[in-house]
């Protein structure tokens, strides 16, 4: 850490070495960088203890700015997570909130695409987190597991308050100050699923009757990890795709006897979700999820309380 923190030094310009804001970029929502002023990139490559992100729409810097209006916030932001899926040790996976807390980070912003597991929310939607489930952190994924990084740090962490209401509740008054419509927000609970698999029909029932409503393969890591140190946490799913799940399997062996008894049968067509799709909506919202986080950010107060 004290590496990590003289290189930073080394790097970044005095007046942008204390962000009081983290933003964690999701699938193709990099571009919410592209509003910060004074912007200074840091290669994670230039920085003891960062591995390197190796998904498609993530890349692998550090940007300093500032952002929104007036004289503006200090941020610091990740253009590229990390994920367990690409190899990467959960303590590497959550390095780098540790870096922004060390900083002097307040509130943290993290964005990622997401699947629909709620039939109710359209593609497009921006989810804001209330609550998640976690199964890999249930069944021995979770990033706090193993010897503490810091002993005065909370042992046992609660997390029933792990999304800020007031960093939630600004969202929503944002979304009003802008005019942007009711329906293009949402409320909703995050499933983490460890990837890179897209979830199977059956994954997808189990997940939505356990009352999720969107689902992916990032943030609670980093969550978990950012609420040990003390941050206030903001959570912003952007909806890129629905999960498949049919209402019902058409039956294969009814299928079969159809076609030997010479009757037509519908013929079935299978889903799936790609990447690309993901990134492509990524992109076309990406002005949306700007806007809205600045917006955010001229609304902090002072003092952030959860």
């Amino acid at each position: 850490m004290d590496a990590t923190l003289q290189a930073l030094r080394g790097l970044v310009p005095r007046e942008l070495q204390n962000p009081r804001v983290g933003i964690i970029c999701g699938s193709g929502l990099s571009g919410l960088a592209a509003s910060l002023r004074q912007s200074v990139l840091v290669s994670y490559a230039e920085l003891p203890g960062f591995v390197q992100s190796t998904v498609p729409g993530h890349k692998s810097s550090l940007a300093f700015g500032l952002m929104g209006s007036g004289a503006g916030v200090p941020v610091v932001a990740m253009l590229g997570r990390f994920h367990p899926y690409e190899g990467h040790k959960l303590s590497s996976v959550v390095y780098p909130v540790r870096v922004m807390a060390k900083m002097g980070v307040k509130e943290i912003i993290i964005t990622n695409a997401a699947g629909a597991l709620n039939p109710e929310l359209t593609v497009g939607t921006i989810v804001v987190v209330h609550d998640h489930i976690a199964l890999p952190n249930l069944t021995g994924m979770n990033p706090l597991l193993g010897p503490q990084t810091n002993p005065s740090l909370p042992r046992f962490l609660p997390l029933s308050d792990a999304y800020s209401r007031l960093l939630r509740k600004l969202v929503f008054r944002a979304a009003h100050d802008l005019s942007i419509e009711r329906d293009a927000l949402a409320e909703g609970t995050y499933a983490w699923v460890s990837g890179p698999t897209y979830e199977t029909p059956a994954e997808g029932r189990f997940l939505r009757a356990a009352g999720a409503d969107v689902v992916g393969m990032s943030t609670v890591p980093e969550v978990v990890a950012a609420r040990e140190e003390g941050m206030n946490v903001l959570v912003l799913s952007l909806v890129t795709n629905a999960v498949v799940i049919p209402a019902s399997y058409q039956s294969v062996r009814d299928e079969f006897e159809a076609e030997i008894a010479g009757v037509s049968t519908k013929t079935v067509v299978e889903e799936v979700v790609s990447h690309e799709e993901v990134l492509a909506l990524g992109r076309l919202k990406g002005d949306l999820m700007k806007s809205l986080v600045e917006k955010v950010l001229d609304l902090l107060p002072s003092n952030t309380q959860q």
